[in-house]
């Protein structure tokens, strides 16, 4: 499909009806000057030699040159590879567990780094694959629908993290939904679901609904990750060991039988993690052993561009013109020489420009084999030197705040997306690059600049399901933030209230102190006796009763982890 890449140049179409009003003015000049000079038929005698149809020839060759060099300035193109691309292979699901849990150091650095690690050598796996994520801890959330393009992929992957779900837990059963409702409803096969939990609850629908999945054609499989031994979980913000709230030391527990369970029911397989490469290579053995479909898609590479044909053209049609003399017995070489001379310069000064132009596109396509081999250092070399001779490159702009972000250099990432931004006209790829941004953001916690640019992206590409998405997700995200400020203002506020109701209390007491001292009672010791214990007997009797609403209705400490 071709497309316009500076759409806006084309009004200056809107210049040739002026220049048409032009033409025939001069046409209307050249009769009344005719008129002024004196004998019509002398006039005729000395201006024989002119012809008037050359004269409209060489206005309609500057036209045809002027339209030329706006499509030119316009940049025709269309996406370079786009070819229906036909690969064979399956849709795979994979559920990550995001709890605290994950947190344990059982499996080091943590369970969630080195649950990450493998997804991540597992997508390396998986070319013809298609893959979606979803976190999941006291809910799910879909992080990632289905998709081909590894790479964004890998960085949602990176992005998850223990809070990006607020609620604590682990629903196995609800992420196993979410999976399958990511899934084409339409087939029976090809589909595939990933499950990576230590199992810390246990959900007894799970089970139910992974027997329902294995009826519908998913496939699947569990990686347990933890020890049964257990772990302590060093809670983040205080860097102390976690405690439940009864102060108890958290122990959390590998659960196998759930896992096991899940993966039977699932058709798949269960295997603990030991070594990453092994839950790898076994993952990728069962998945490439499934029945796997034909799929056509498009692939998009790069752009392949035009507007050096039509400045050619141009060019051509300008030389062209020069050459032609509205005499007719006037065709001068020598004079043709002259003109041709002078528009030679011209030619030469454009010639560089367009040998620049190729020689950026090449010097990308080297940063963007380097980007692939995951060499981002160099590849955001490459990128630079094209911003360094062109920085109005879009395209270098885009692809250097991409190897950025790999280098965690996310401040000159950003900056990066925004001159691209600024850059690009079409409204998607600016809504890209904003996203990105939006993406890096958020990843750095800079929440409010993060959801700026989601909505920016939303307006130019009100289609986005992954921008509002992650707005939704930083939305939530800087709520809770917020509410976990107005805690700390009040803890910070409480000493002095201590402080306060100390003194409160020390007055009372002093003035308690100098209160007269109240007479003696005047009770028998009988009554006395007969009093207490009717306060004895109330106290039993409500004993008694609370005794029977506990056995009714037992306490369950909350989990947050």
């Amino acid at each position: 499909m071709y497309k316009f890449q500076h759409i806006e140049y084309l009004l200056a179409f809107a210049a040739i009806p002026v220049l048409v009003a032009l033409y025939f003015l001069a046409l209307g000049w050249k009769k009344k000057t005719i008129k002024k000079i004196g004998d019509e038929r002398l006039v005729k005698e000395m201006i024989k030699n002119y012809s008037p149809q050359r004269f409209a020839l060489k206005f309609i060759l500057i036209v045809t040159a002027f339209a030329s060099g706006v499509f030119a300035l316009a940049n025709l193109r269309s996406p370079k590879g786009a070819e229906k691309v036909s690969r064979n292979g399956i849709d795979v699901m994979i559920a990550l567990d995001v709890s605290k849990s994950m947190l344990a150091q059982d499996i080091k650095p943590t369970r969630l780094d080195r649950a990450k690690q493998a997804i991540g050598k597992l997508i390396d796996k998986l070319d013809n694959d298609r893959i979606g994520i979803v976190v999941f801890a006291g809910k799910a959330y879909l992080q990632m629908p289905l998709t081909g393009d590894h790479g964004a992929a890998k960085m949602y992957l990176n992005s998850a993290t223990t809070d990006i779900v607020p609620t604590q837990g682990t629903v196995i059963s609800e992420a196993l939904k979410m999976c399958y409702a990511s899934f084409n409803a339409k087939e029976k096969k090809y589909k595939s679901v990933i499950l990576i939990s230590d199992g810390e609850d246990h959900d007894e629908e799970a089970a139910k609904v992974a027997s329902q999945m294995a009826a519908e054609g998913v496939i699947i499989n569990t990686v347990g990750i933890g020890s049964p031994e257990g772990s302590t979980i060093i809670d983040a913000a205080t860097n102390e060991t976690k405690k439940d709230t009864e102060g108890n030391t958290v122990v959390t527990k590998l659960n196998e039988t759930e896992l096991m369970g899940i993966a039977e029911k699932g058709n798949g397989i269960y295997q603990r993690y030991n070594n990453t490469d092994d839950v790898v290579a076994r993952l990728d053995a069962q998945l490439s052993s499934m029945d796997q479909r034909t799929v056509t898609e498009d692939s998009l590479v790069n752009y392949k561009n035009f507007f050096q044909y039509f400045l050619l053209l141009s060019l051509l049609l300008l030389v062209i013109e020069m050459m032609i003399s509205e005499r007719v017995k006037n065709m001068v070489v020598k004079g043709n020489a002259v003109k041709l001379a002078a528009l030679l310069p011209f030619v030469f000064c454009l010639l560089p420009a367009l040998s620049f132009a190729q020689n950026d596109k090449a010097i990308i396509k080297k940063g963007n084999e380097a980007y692939q081999k995951n060499e981002f250092e160099k590849a955001a070399e490459q990128y630079q030197k094209v911003i360094t001779k062109t920085p109005a490159n879009a395209t270098a702009q885009y692809n250097l705040g991409n190897a950025l972000y790999k280098n965690s250099k996310t401040d000159e990432a950003v900056t990066a997306y925004d001159n691209a931004a600024t850059n690009l006209l079409a409204k998607e790829e600016k809504s890209k690059a904003l996203y990105n941004k939006g993406v890096v953001l958020q990843n750095n916690k800079k929440l409010p600049e993060c959801i700026d640019a989601y909505k920016n992206a939303l307006k130019l590409n009100p289609q986005d399901d992954d921008a509002r998405q992650n707005l939704q997700k930083a939305l939530q995200q800087l709520k809770q933030q917020q509410q976990q400020q107005k805690k700390d203002n009040k803890e910070q506020k409480k000493p002095k209230e201590d402080q306060k109701k100390k003194e409160q209390d020390k007055k009372k007491e002093e003035e308690k102190n100098q209160q007269p001292k109240p007479q003696p009672s005047k009770i028998t010791k009988k009554d006395a006796e007969e009093k207490l214990k009717a306060l004895l007997q109330q106290e039993r009797n409500l004993q008694d009763k609370l005794k029977k609403v506990n056995v009714a209705s037992p306490n369950k400490p909350e989990k947050d982890w």
